[in-house]
């Protein structure tokens, strides 16, 4: 379903639509598709990096490895979303097993102060900028379904 492969640049696993009650930006839940424009899964994750900069870097840092209160999303390898919250995470109380777990909480978290404010293809499109920057590419578009079936893999 997905290669792995590093990559050199930014960030990682974030955002995605939320599991159940309604999706970001209003749409029913099954509405959490990517997009005409993300057709694959390279352009989804291109479109998600302008997306990343406009709503995530400024706290998680330009290349995701952190900054202040905010963790690091990428670098499995070194850290970044464990799978226990941190000591001391002020939002953050489940696991992150699955790319869909991250999902459920960014959406429900993020960005801090307008949380599922994003349409729903935005977090998809975040999310799969996310993967690919911790070296994870898939070979379609990412969904709900495949999030929810994805294991971060550790």
């Amino acid at each position: 379903m997905y290669s792995t492969h590093s990559l050199a640049g930014p960030l990682v696993l974030t955002l995605l639509g939320a599991c159940g009650g309604a999706s970001p930006g209003g749409e029913a839940p099954g509405a959490a598709t990517p997009t005409a424009q993300d057709a694959t899964f390279v352009a989804q994750a291109d479109r998600g990096a302008g997306l990343y900069g406009a709503h995530c870097a400024s706290c998680h840092g330009p290349t995701g490895g952190g900054k202040g209160d905010a963790p690091r999303l990428v670098g499995l390898k070194e850290g970044a979303l464990p799978l226990a919250p941190p000591a001391g995470a002020k939002a953050r109380k489940g696991t992150f097993v699955t790319v869909g777990d991250v999902a459920t909480f960014a959406v429900e978290n993020m960005p801090p102060a307008a949380p599922r404010s994003l349409p729903a293809a935005d977090y998809l499109a975040i999310l799969a900028f996310d993967l690919r920057a911790n070296g994870i590419v898939l070979e379609q578009p990412l969904d709900l379904a495949a999030a929810a079936k994805l294991t971060i893999p550790r």
